[in-house]
C-alpha cells in the first residue's frame, strides 16, 4: 500500500531498499561480472569500506553552506543539510586512513531537489543524498552545499594519492520529489504502485520505469557519464531490489563497465532472510552485495546475547550459497545509514559495560569473517543512534584527536577512545593477515545448545606469505574453554591440518585471553573470559 509523503518523512528520509543453499564458487579470475579482474580481486578482498554522510562529517569550509536550494541549511533540524562538505573530508583524508580503511563511500553527491513540504513540520531536504534533481538533458550538477565538480576531482585524487579508493553512491531507481526529470518527462516514471519490490514507489519518490528503453538508455548514460568523467573506483548501487534484474544484467552492468572497466560494483538489496537472496546480483553481474542477513544474525547472536548458533548458520549459509570467492568480496556490516546503530540493538536497560563487550565482540566479528567490512562513520567512536535520522548525528569536534577520544560525552559509550583504539588495531590485524582478507573458512565450534562459543579457522598460504588463524567468541556471561580439534575437521586443508597439529598460536587481540595457547597432537584448548574473543596466529 502506497503511504503518503508526510508519513513516510517520518520515517525515514533516506532510503532503504526494502533460498537454496547450493554451492556457487567462481574462480577468482571471473567473479561476478568480471568487473574485477586478476590482481584487483585481492585489493577489493583487502578492503575496509568507510561510509560518510558527507553532510554529517565535517564542515571543511563555512563558503557553501548556504549555496544551492534556499532554506535546506539548518544545523538545529535533523532533516537538513548541517554544512559538512568534500572539502571537510578532504582534511579527514588522514583520520579515515589511519583508523585502518581504504576505501572511501559517500552517500550521493548529486544536487538535489528544493525544500520539501515547506513551512511545515516534515520541512525537509536532501541533505542525504538521495533526492536527486535529475534533469534530461542530463548533468552532473554537484550538490552545492557539499561543494563543486573541482572538488569532488580534487577528494578522488586526494584519496589515491594516499593509496585509497573512492565508492560513488549513484540512484537509478527513482528520482527525488518534484525533480526536474519529472516535470520534462512525466511518462518516464510508474503512475501507481503495484505492490511488488520491482515497481512499488519507495517513500513516494518519483519511480523509473527501466523496462523503457528510453529510460533505460538515459539512467545507463548517466551513470556512465559519472563513471568516466570522474576516477571513481567502485559504484555503490542504492536501492537495487527496486529495479527489473535484467535492467542490472543487460544494460546498466555492461554499459558501466564499457564506460571504465574494473569498476567494483556493489548492489545494496535490503533483505535479511538468506544468502539466497542476494545471490541473484552477484549472477546478474554486480561483484557484491550487502550481506544484510549477516548483519541480522550479528544482532541477534551478539548485541541481543542470543545464541552464536544463529551467527554460525548465517555464516554457513553465505559460505555454502555464495562459495569462498563471492563470500570474500560480500560486503559485512554491523550498521548503516538506514538502520539503528549497533550500539542502540541491545536496548534498554543493559549496562554500558555490557553493551561496550558486546559491540567489541561485534567488531571482531566484522575484522575475521569471510567477507570485505564496512564502517559507518561514528562507529570507531562508540555511537548511538537509533531509526533515521538519530543514526545520522553529526561527527563530533572530539573525535579527530586521541585527547577528545579520551572523555565521556552524552550519546557516546565513555571513552570512545577505547573503541577507536580496538577498531584500529584489528584493522591492522585483518590487513596484515592474508588468511583473514582471501583465507579459507571453516567452522571449529559452534554451541548446538551447549557452551555459547563459536570458534572457527581462516587460513591462506603460499610460498611467500601466508596466515593461519582460529578465532573464537564466548558469548557466555561467564569465562568458558573448549577444546577444538583441528586434526579431525576435515573443512581444514590436509596440509594446515599437519601444520598446525603441534604448533604455538599467539593472540592478536588482546581482549583477555591467555596471550598464547599451544596445539597438541591436533588439539587445541581456548579458554576466554566473558563476552569477549580471541584471534591465535599459527607462529
Amino acid at each position: 500500500m502506497k503511504r503518503s509523503l508526510s508519513s513516510l518523512l517520518a520515517l525515514s528520509l533516506g532510503l532503504t531498499a526494502c533460498g537454496s543453499t547450493s554451492t556457487s564458487d567462481s574462480p577468482a579470475t571471473s567473479v561476478g561480472s568480471q568487473a574485477i579482474s586478476g590482481t584487483n580481486i585481492d585489493t577489493w578482498r583487502k578492503q575496509i569500506i568507510y561510509l560518510t554522510l558527507p553532510d554529517r562529517f565535517f564542515n571543511g569550509t563555512t563558503s557553501n553552506d548556504n549555496l544551492g536550494q534556499p532554506y535546506c541549511f539548518d544545523q538545529s533540524w535533523p532533516y537538513k543539510f548541517h554544512g559538512g562538505d568534500l572539502s571537510g573530508l578532504r582534511q579527514k583524508i588522514s583520520y579515515i586512513k589511519g583508523l585502518g580503511a581504504g576505501t572511501l563511500w559517500t552517500t550521493p553527491v548529486y544536487a538535489q531537489v528544493p525544500e520539501v513540504n515547506p513551512g511545515t513540520s516534515s520541512a525537509s531536504c536532501g541533505y542525504h543524498g538521495y533526492w536527486p534533481n535529475f534533469k534530461n538533458p542530463s548533468d552532473l550538477a554537484v550538490e552545492p552545499k557539499l561543494g563543486t565538480s573541482s572538488e569532488l576531482s580534487g577528494l578522488i585524487s586526494d584519496l589515491h594519492t594516499n593509496g585509497m579508493r573512492y565508492m560513488m553512491d549513484m540512484v537509478a531507481n527513482h528520482a527525488g520529489y518534484n525533480a526536474s526529470v519529472t516535470k520534462s518527462n512525466p511518462a518516464w516514471f510508474h503512475s501507481d504502485c503495484t505492490g511488488d519490490d520491482i515497481n512499488c514507489p519507495l517513500a513516494g519518490l518519483p519511480d523509473f520505469r527501466q523496462e523503457d528503453s528510453a529510460v533505460a538508455t538515459y539512467l545507463t548514460n548517466l551513470s556512465k557519464t559519472w563513471t568516466s568523467t570522474y576516477a571513481i573506483d567502485a559504484i555503490r548501487m542504492d536501492t537495487a531490489k527496486h529495479v527489473p534484474m535484467n535492467y542490472w544484467q543487460y544494460n546498466w552492468i555492461p554499459g558501466v563497465l564499457n564506460s571504465r572497466p574494473n569498476t567494483f560494483l556493489l548492489a545494496e538489496a535490503f533483505v535479511t532472510g538468506s544468502a539466497s537472496q542476494i545471490k541473484p546480483y552477484y549472477d546478474a553481474g554486480f561483484d557484491s552485495a550487502f550481506n544484510f542477513p549477516l548483519r541480522s544474525a550479528l544482532v541477534s547472536s551478539i548485541a541481543k546475547a542470543g545464541s552464536m548458533d544463529t551467527l554460525a548458520s548465517s555464516v554457513q549459509d553465505y559460505m555454502g550459497t555464495l562459495g569462498l570467492n563471492r563470500a570474500l568480496l560480500t560486503v559485512n556490516l554491523l550498521d548503516n545509514h538506514d538502520v539503528p546503530r549497533f550500539l542502540n540493538e541491545p536496548g534498554f536497560g543493559v549496562a554500558e559495560d555490557e553493551i561496550r563487550r558486546r559491540y567489541h565482540m561485534a567488531l571482531g566479528a566484522l575484522m575475521t569473517l569471510p567477507g570485505i567490512p564496512q564502517l559507518y562513520y561514528g562507529n570507531e567512536i562508540a555511537m548511538y543512534g537509533g531509526g533515521d535520522p538519530d543514526n545520522r548525528r553529526d561527527m563530533p569536534s572530539w573525535a579527530w584527536t586521541s585527547t577528545g577520544r579520551s572523555g565521556t560525552y552524552s550519546g557516546f559509550l565513555p571513552n570512545p577512545g577505547l573503541t577507536f583504539n580496538l577498531v584500529q588495531k584489528l584493522a591492522s590485524v585483518r590487513t596484515n593477515n592474508p588468511g583473514l582478507w582471501k583465507g579459507s573458512y571453516a567452522e571449529m565450534w559452534r554451541p548446538n545448545g551447549g557452551t555459547n562459543v563459536f570458534a572457527f579457522y581462516r587460513g591462506y598460504s603460499d610460498s611467500t606469505t601466508g596466515s593461519r588463524l582460529i578465532v573464537a567468541f564466548n558469548n557466555n556471561a561467564t569465562s568458558a574453554s573448549v577444546t577444538l580439534n583441528i586434526g579431525g575437521n576435515t573443512a581444514i586443508s590436509s596440509a594446515d591440518r599437519s601444520y598446525l597439529a603441534n604448533r604455538v598460536f599467539d593472540d592478536q587481540a588482546g581482549q583477555g585471553a591467555p596471550a598464547t595457547v599451544t596445539s597438541s597432537n591436533g588439539s587445541v584448548t581456548v579458554s576466554l573470559p566473558a563476552k569477549s574473543f580471541a584471534i591465535y596466529k599459527a607462529r
